[in-house]
């Protein structure tokens, strides 16, 4: 009998503590961990350099244990760039050239949404991403970020309008920012918008690519290679971080940015995530705070497309921040979100990132801030994914360069 009373107290005992550290602070389950393997990347590296910490890279992979599928609902998109879900369950999506579509989640499309100002659709500019108000129901404003071409060349842009009732226009457009100073180039915008959890707007800009502009990454005084917090008629949001250099813009969140093509909030803590571009190799995950400097271009862990290192070659260094995780070489991630679903239960806060040049859909399994598994979904699709968002009916959907639209959800 005694010996019974201990083994129930033993067994009580450990079933209290399993209770207790069933979750992490990010919301994760512990008991829904995957098994982890090699890394997804068998591929040389370009460079030699060494990650500032263990799982910076090549982590091990995980594989989805519930069966899902990967099916293109639509595929007469012109060069979809962002697409966001509406309250009622349908797809709003940008349209590189300068219209919107709307889709049902069956993939049937609506006519060309028009009514915008016009972009400058050269090179990687255009119509970009998009976020809708979070009154959208009773408001239907819609807020875009595109290339705007003036005087002194082209540059990143906000703009807003509203959706009209016939949804075949945007109604009263209207550019509400402009990061400045524009430049005679046709690379790197950035161009993701969303919402934050006090009604403000991030945006992300890039730093226009050219040895011109490289340096206007580390400079408080220019919106080039930033994030920058706005309200929505585009004046600096209240309680945005104060820069210590003189001059700083007071729109600005973060700087040290290169081309950050994805945003995301997290969902238990509502932290800024961002997906970032690097040269060859040194594409970035970071977990974006306010007033900090993420280095690009004084550290990187990638290097110039000739093959020569970037500045002076270094990753590190005292007061700039470290990526989350990093690719080498890369996959070119673009838009992404967190599935904040539960017909996929494994996938919970999981970070789903669209893949360019790596032409799949990139799952990251994160644990206390940092990476502990990677899968590559869709890369039998052999499309360059631009843009994911979650639909109110918990699927995924991704948008791709090749005009497709994909439903990936459970069977």
């Amino acid at each position: 009998m005694k010996s019974r009373f201990y083994l129930t107290l033993i067994t009580c005992a450990m079933l209290v503590l399993a209770a207790c550290s069933k979750e992490n602070n990010d919301g994760t389950d512990e008991n829904t961990n995957p098994t982890v393997g090699p890394s997804v990347e068998t591929t040389p590296a370009n460079t030699s350099y060494k990650p500032a910490f263990t799982g910076q890279t090549r982590v091990g992979a995980v594989r989805t244990t519930t069966a899902i599928s990967g099916t293109a609902i639509a595929t007469s998109l012109s060069s979809p760039w962002g697409i966001t879900s509406l309250p009622d369950g349908r797809l709003l999506i940008t349209q590189k050239t300068g219209t919107m579509r709307i889709s049902t989640t069956t993939g049937t499309l609506s006519a060309a949404i028009t009514g915008l100002p016009a972009v400058n659709s050269a090179g990687q500019g255009g119509l970009l991403g998009l976020c809708i108000d979070p009154q959208f129901s009773t408001n239907r404003m819609v807020y875009w970020v595109f290339s705007e071409s003036v005087a002194a060349g082209n540059q990143t842009s906000v703009a807003k309008g509203r959706l009209a009732d016939n949804e075949r226009t945007i109604e009263g457009a209207t550019v509400i920012y402009r990061a400045n100073p524009a430049y005679n180039g046709t690379l790197h915008y950035g161009g993701r918008i969303l919402f934050d959890r006090t009604g403000n707007l991030l945006v992300s800009t890039g730093e226009r690519s050219d040895l011109a502009t490289l340096p206007l990454a580390q400079s408080v005084g220019a919106a080039l290679g930033k994030i920058v917090r706005i309200t929505t008629s585009g004046q600096p949001a209240s309680g945005n971080p104060t820069f210590q250099q003189a001059g700083s813009l007071s729109e600005l969140y973060s700087m040290g940015h290169r081309n950050p093509q994805g945003l995301a909030l997290h969902p238990v803590t509502g932290e800024l995530w961002q997906s970032e571009h690097g040269p060859r190799g040194g594409d970035e995950i970071n977990r974006v705070l306010p007033g900090l400097n993420y280095g690009w271009p004084t550290i990187t862990y990638g290097i110039e497309y000739s093959g020569e290192r970037v500045g002076a070659g270094i990753q590190q260094q005292s007061g700039l921040e470290q990526p989350v995780y990093y690719w080498d070489p890369v996959i070119s991630p673009s838009g992404m979100t967190f599935y904040k679903g539960s017909r996929v239960p494994e996938w919970q806060n999981n970070l789903f990132i669209g893949a360019l040049s790596g032409m799949h859909i990139d799952r990251l399994v994160i644990e206390n801030n940092r990476v502990v598994g990677e899968e590559r979904l869709l890369a039998g699709e052999n499309q360059r994914f631009r843009d994911i968002t979650q639909g109110t009916d918990n699927a995924l959907y991704a948008v791709t360069d090749g005009g497709r639209l994909y439903r990936i959800d459970k069977l």
